[in-house]
């Protein structure tokens, strides 16, 4: 008589997941997709964001019915314009008041959280998560939209100690991996290891914390810690991080761009379409800091110098209110007709699918990046003064080797306008040897990302890791 057989197994309860994100656009954006990704494999989110931005991200979240927005109330802190909430409603001086009244919602967030209950609670910047997770038996993952990479090498879990000198941060970390025919694939300049150096020390963010506190108690205290990527390129740092820290490394995917379901403004589509294929230039510098004048205007008689059209999305720089008066002088006149700089806010990711935007100058956020690899434009590095921007630049440079990095001075970080334009001709000379290599190893890295099924079994891995921590 044959056996009877077992009930086929069901499959696992979805999991309800927090999502306290750092509260700026550049944080809340990409952690609401990844919550897509999540909701789309039936997870339920519980989304902690500002009051007042809930009605810039709606339009975001593909999944209402289980992703939930909680609004959280901001304190006003002295130092602050009233209803500022986000790092976009201030100058970056400022942003250190954001993270005093981002610490104030602690009682708040305790209420909401044993209201809700979630089994998890992704953060980054609120190092006191962990603690207060634990004492309602929630587990707690410190999440990065960061690659792993910058935490692999500056991380205070593989350096043992956070005050560490420029000789210090010129060596990788003991056990740091890296390729066999090249003992420092990570060159520094000078005035990078200075600021490397300093802001361990000497950066106040917010409640009388080091930035730099901030994230290494939330990773110590954190059960898990987890960054954007996908093993084929950042596993070997996820690997290493976990090693370190004796604690699951995620990893969520590259967190690939979503198909956008609205068009690219009527007055850029009809800009760009004066051009030809592949022809433009587009420079975009981040939404945080602005460059100082001299830095502002090398980069623009740069992008002249070129003699290719462009259009360049910047702030004013340092000391300006508007773009216009911070011109160099006669620039507007002698690029009439084929250069523009704008100082609103571009839909950046369809910018970058124009078919004649041929080359990217970007300053080497981790979002911008992905946006640069899954599309045709090549790509010139110019990272602004941060960890991450500046091993982002590096990795991409001269480990996977898919863009070309805008020279500057060793000692004083200044760029030229030459050197703006020898980064660009570099790549859009056909003939260029270098060009050339780096092209080719673009697509190859492009291909990968958007290879069927790797974000996929990415998301899934990730899913996987957080439920083995219940």
């Amino acid at each position: 008589m044959d056996e009877p057989r077992p009930p086929p197994s069901l499959p696992p309860a979805p999991l309800h997941i927090a999502m306290y994100p750092w509260f700026a656009m550049g944080h809340l954006t990409p952690c609401l997709h990844l919550s897509n990704k999540l909701a789309n494999r039936g997870h339920r989110i519980s989304f902690f964001i500002p009051k007042r931005t809930v009605s810039k991200l709606q339009h975001l979240n593909r999944h209402p019915h289980l992703i939930t927005f909680i609004p959280i109330n901001v304190p006003h802190v002295h130092g602050l314009p009233l209803h500022a909430e986000t790092t976009s409603d201030v100058p970056f001086a400022l942003y250190t008041h954001i993270a005093t009244a981002m610490d104030l919602t602690h009682k708040e967030t305790e209420l909401l959280l044993k209201d809700l209950n979630p089994q998890i609670i992704l953060f980054d910047f609120q190092h006191w998560i962990p603690n207060l997770a634990r004492s309602l038996g929630i587990k707690s993952v410190q999440y990065m939209i960061t690659y792993p990479i910058s935490t692999a090498y500056f991380g205070e879990g593989p350096r043992k100690r956070l005050e560490l000198t420029q000789e210090d941060l010129k060596k990788p970390p003991p056990g740091f991996p890296h390729d066999d025919d090249d003992d420092s694939p990570f060159k520094f300049y000078t005035h990078e290891l200075r600021f490397l150096a300093e802001s361990r020390k000497n950066i106040e963010f917010g409640s009388g914390v080091r930035l730099y506190d901030r994230f290494f108690t939330g990773s110590k205290f954190a059960d898990a810690v987890g960054f954007k990527g996908c093993r084929e390129i950042d596993g070997i740092y996820a690997d290493y991080i976990e090693t370190v820290l004796g604690k699951p490394c995620l990893l969520s995917g590259p967190l690939l761009p979503e198909p956008s379901d609205i068009a690219l403004e009527k007055k850029w589509e009809s800009w760009l379409n004066g051009f030809k294929p592949g022809s433009v230039v587009y420079c975009a510098y981040g939404s945080e800091s602005p460059l100082q004048q001299n830095q502002f205007q090398e980069l623009l008689l740069g992008l002249e110098l070129t003699g290719l059209p462009f259009l360049a999305a910047l702030k004013p720089p340092t000391g300006f209110d508007s773009i216009e008066e911070a011109l160099p002088e006669g620039f507007k006149e002698r690029v009439e007709g084929r250069g523009v700089v704008y100082g609103g806010w571009v839909q950046q990711l369809l910018v970058l699918e124009h078919p004649c935007v041929g080359c990217f100058i970007t300053h080497c956020g981790s979002a911008s990046i992905t946006e640069a690899l899954v599309n045709t434009c090549q790509i010139v590095l110019l990272p602004r003064l941060g960890s991450d921007h500046i091993m982002n630049a590096r990795m991409m440079s001269r480990k996977l080797k898919v863009g070309v990095e805008v020279e500057k001075g060793d000692d004083d970080g200044f760029f030229s306008k030459e050197s703006v334009c020898k980064a660009v001709k570099t790549l859009m000379d056909d003939e260029n040897e270098i060009g050339r290599a780096v092209r080719e190893n673009h697509t190859k890295v492009r291909n990968l990302l958007l290879r069927e099924n790797l974000e996929s079994s990415s998301v899934d891995s990730f899913c996987h890791g957080l439920r083995d921590l219940l």
